[in-house]
């Protein structure tokens, strides 16, 4: 069994046993003022095992099933099986982790501010895939279909705007940071992505 299914399993079972336990869900969902008065770090990765309901579990956890086998293949083809399952993890719980700081900055001293689920994650290991196979086709609502590339480009630059605008309650400070850390150490962690990834575009069909 692979680790992102072992990932997804674990995400699920914690997630519905959360929607029955309250002293769970509190304990461990991402409060940054908690963090910060009572040095509660591992609510960075916990957090990140929890979803507010079946919609949000179910998008996280299919996105990941898509492309985390995939960047778990890669790390393993380079790395061998121990520490290429070290680095893929090392994706997937620091993009957790990087993708809450923003919100811990701007919300540590705010004890309402409460935030939960797995797309910083998710956005790590997905835009890990658009670096090693940017052509490859990502399709939105299963019939708007394009390059990888294409996809994280607006995926930045909607995440960065609607960060700004503050107007639903979707972390999307969480989804650009997580994009962009996973994007940029898998760069490091797997010499020539980059060089690979600029040639693949170079070389996709509209040039």
């Amino acid at each position: 069994m692979s680790v992102t299914l072992i990932i997804i399993i674990l995400t699920v079972g914690i997630s519905i046993y959360a929607w029955s336990n309250e002293d769970l869900l509190r304990n461990w969902i991402f409060h940054p003022f908690s963090v910060n008065k009572n040095h509660q770090y591992y609510r960075f990765v916990t957090s990140g095992f929890l979803h507010a309901d079946w919609m949000h579990l179910f998008f996280n956890m299919l996105t990941l099933y898509f492309f985390g086998e995939m960047v778990e293949t890669v790390f393993i083809y380079h790395y061998g099986p121990q520490i290429g399952i070290f680095l893929y993890l090392l994706i997937y719980l620091g993009g957790m982790i990087v993708a809450d700081l923003p919100s811990y900055i701007k919300h540590k001293k705010d004890y309402d501010y409460r935030a939960l689920g797995a797309s910083g994650a998710v956005s790590a290991i997905i835009f890990s895939s658009i670096l090693f196979n940017p052509t490859r086709e990502i399709c939105l609502y299963a019939f708007l279909c394009m390059p990888g590339f294409v996809f994280g480009l607006l995926y930045l630059i909607y995440s960065y705007y609607q960060s700004k605008q503050m107007g639903d309650n979707i972390n999307h400070d969480a989804h650009l940071y997580g994009a962009i850390f996973g994007f940029i150490l898998a760069i490091f962690l797997v010499p020539g992505s980059f060089g690979s990834f600029v040639q693949q575009i170079a070389q996709w069909g509209i040039f």
